[in-house]
């Protein structure tokens, strides 16, 4: 899908704060400083693409919000004005971009981008492993959290191609910001999924340690082990 995509060379962006955006993800957003409600306004008028960048709290940089170099850019899918001048949108993500550089900062910020492909990294059978392991990691973390089965397990399951299953997986799944922003910083979809299957791997020892730790008291009594 991405191959299929032409993109501007310039586009608008949104910077989020604890945000990591993933093509394909869909991103609800309540649309109400003044600068992105005219980013808004522009997008619809005409291509109704704009990127989201999460903010990168360790960049060296002189901006307000310096980005993180890697984003993604989506199309409004949808689009809900409110009377206040506010609006509700969902962004369904496209492509991953790397940020070149800041073209203009008002009213909104412009960046001048460059599209980033992803290449398989490995035969598509080598991938669709991955795929199943992944899937088995989440189980097992979500059962010991005693989190209940939802519609993004079982739709997860049915998603046939690796880069979509590790993109949509990893953008409502993976609870590691700093390691959410490595998977949509890593282009080769076996190193994303091998990522993404230790720090599950991570996810389970520390929650299996937790519950040791615990032995049979309650979640709210904890504080008395």
């Amino acid at each position: 899908m991405e191959a299929e995509i032409l993109v501007p060379d310039e586009i608008a962006v949104m910077a989020l704060k604890d945000v990591t955006f993933f093509p394909q993800a869909l991103l609800p957003l309540h649309i109400f400083e003044e600068r992105y409600r005219q980013m808004l306004k522009d997008a619809l008028a005409t291509h109704r693409l704009f990127a989201v960048a999460g903010i990168n709290p360790h960049a060296s940089s002189d901006e307000p919000e310096p980005l993180h170099k890697v984003a993604t850019i989506g199309i409004v899918r949808a689009c809900q004005a409110n009377e206040n001048g506010t609006s509700n949108l969902l962004l369904q993500g496209l492509t991953r971009i790397e940020i070149v550089e800041t073209t203009q900062h008002q009213p909104y910020r412009r960046i001048r981008i460059r599209p980033l492909l992803s290449t398989p990294g490995a035969d598509p059978g080598a991938n669709k492993r991955l795929c199943v392991r992944v899937g088995r990691l989440l189980s097992i973390r979500q059962h010991l959290n005693g989190e209940p089965n939802t519609h993004l397990a079982q739709f997860l399951k049915t998603i046939d191609d690796p880069e979509i299953f590790v993109d949509i997986a990893a953008f409502n799944l993976c609870e590691n910001p700093m390691v959410k922003q490595a998977l949509l910083e890593t282009l080769n979809v076996n190193q994303r999924l091998e990522l993404f299957s230790r720090q599950l791997h991570r996810d389970i020892a520390a929650i299996k340690f937790r519950k040791r730790l615990q032995g049979s008291l309650p979640d709210d009594a904890i504080g008395n082990n």
